[in-house]
């Protein structure tokens, strides 16, 4: 599109309601890393390195709860996601975010790991075809929902009240005090691993897993842009004047037509007051949710990972290292708890799986239609064409045999990190060259972007020195 096909329009800002009427758009992407970093690639990677590496999942949570409030910044003042503000930027941009999204979240990895350990708790031999019932249960759901972010936000919110509690209680009721020493002092880079201590960094550990683990240190890659999407689909700021995807099913219209451009306010002194009172919420719901409870979760699940399965043979190979822990979480308290695990992880790593599906038909709807130069659609029907062909693809893929999620995973989330070194940069410059001066970023947080747009470049440059 050109810019002069994206101007944005002119209302008032609304006033910001409660904080708790605004609790929702973190348990999203709070969902989106549970299954992707909390369940699968930090406890992996504890269970075999120890807990001298949890200090990355602290850094890696916290750059990401300020590259969320960048994206969130934008969506508040414009009412539109921040894909149509990188458009303006550069025309060419939604390219690059349909093939980032599509080559670091397309494989079903999350949706196969949650597939087999269903399989195993129910005893199951194919969890190939069990995936693939996921994932058309999954289209169904994300289908039917009458306002779509209404589906995926109470989902979530009901997951994660459920599951998260489980696990936190099952870690710490059969940890010692000596265990949560060591994830304290694993929080400040020091660990031990074969008898011998190390600093932040064990020998031999593979930097591509590394890397992928610190960009799922929360949602991770693109999937933190559609923060945006969540805001304006909620009706935070000026998303109150914007449209919502609706089902295709339950939409007598068959699919709401509007215009993927927003609204912004004129800076007057009223406004800027509502703003203010916005930012200090809406920071204050992720922080919250999204920072407090992921990295609480985070940590938990790497301590039980650590304290169950923490040198015990076979944990290099795929996901035989959340079986061993489910064996012996069985053996120190019931077969019944085992059991139970294996579940509640699974049917998180589906949700997770749902939730990613979700998140990246968004962000390849919305760039494939400004891409196109489509200036008002009907984005339904494209959205759920794309949810349909994602879907497609990932029942190809298990009907093809592959049976190595975690492989799919760390391959999609190294993909992703390069991805986060690249908009944390974009979006550095977006909000400090198309925002009014009173609503940028303070030199602070600018630093903070800066520094995580260095952190990442570091990160990627060393594990292509090491990896190839």
């Amino acid at each position: 599109m050109q810019a002069k096909d994206l101007a944005l329009g002119t209302k008032e800002l609304p006033e910001a309601p409660r904080l708790r009427k605004l609790i929702g758009p973190s348990f999203i992407i709070l969902g989106l890393g549970l299954g992707s970093g909390e369940v699968v690639l930090w406890p992996y990677m504890a269970s075999n390195y120890g807990l001298g590496i949890v200090w990355g999942m602290l850094v890696g949570i916290t750059v990401q709860f300020f590259i969320n409030m960048e994206v969130a910044r934008y969506a508040l003042i414009n009412g539109e996601s921040i894909f149509v503000g990188f458009t303006r930027l550069l025309r060419w941009l939604p390219a690059w975010f349909i093939i980032s999204t599509f080559f670091g979240f397309g494989w079903p990895g999350i949706g196969l790991y949650g597939a087999t350990l269903l399989s195993t708790a129910f005893g199951l031999r194919n969890p190939n075809l069990v995936g693939i019932v996921l994932f058309i249960i999954i289209g169904l759901i994300l289908s039917l929902g009458t306002v779509l972010y209404k589906t995926v936000e109470t989902l979530q919110k009901y997951l994660i009240s459920i599951g998260v509690p489980f696990i936190v209680i099952i870690a710490y009721s059969l940890a010692s005090r000596a265990d949560v020493a060591a994830l304290v002092q694993g929080l400040f880079g020091q660990g031990s691993l074969n008898g011998e201590p190390y600093s932040f960094l064990p020998a031999g550990i593979a930097m591509g897993t590394f890397l992928g683990a610190l960009a799922y240190a929360g949602a991770g890659g693109n999937l933190n842009l559609t923060q945006s999407c969540y805001i304006r689909d909620k009706g935070y700021g000026m998303g109150k004047y914007a449209d919502k995807i609706t089902s295709l099913i339950t939409s007598k219209e068959g699919g709401h037509a509007f215009t993927l451009t927003g609204n912004t306010f004129p800076p007057t002194e009223e406004n800027l007051a509502r703003f203010r009172k916005w930012w200090k919420a809406v920071n204050t719901e992720h922080l919250l949710v999204f920072w407090a409870l992921g990295l609480f979760t985070m940590l938990s699940l790497s301590l039980l990972a650590y304290i169950t399965t923490f040198g015990a043979e076979n944990n290099a190979q795929g996901i035989n290292f959340v079986v061993n822990e489910a064996f012996a979480i069985g053996l120190r308290t019931l077969p019944i708890f085992g059991m139970l695990f294996l579940v509640v992880t699974g049917i998180m790593l589906a949700a997770t799986q749902l939730t990613v599906l979700d998140s990246t038909s968004r962000i390849i709807t919305e760039n494939l239609l400004l891409l196109t130069n489509m200036k008002s659609i009907r984005v339904s029907r494209v959205y759920y064409t794309v949810l349909w062909m994602q879907i497609l693809f990932g029942i190809t893929v298990f009907s093809a045999g592959f049976d190595q999620p975690l492989t799919l995973i760390v391959l999609g989330a190294v993909i992703n990190a390069f991805s986060m070194f690249v908009y944390s940069g974009i979006i550095l410059f977006l909000n400090n060259k198309l925002l009014a001066k009173p609503l940028r970023p303070r030199p602070w947080r600018n630093l903070v972007m800066a520094a995580t747009f260095l952190f990442f470049g570091f990160f990627c440059m060393v594990t292509l020195v090491t990896e190839l």
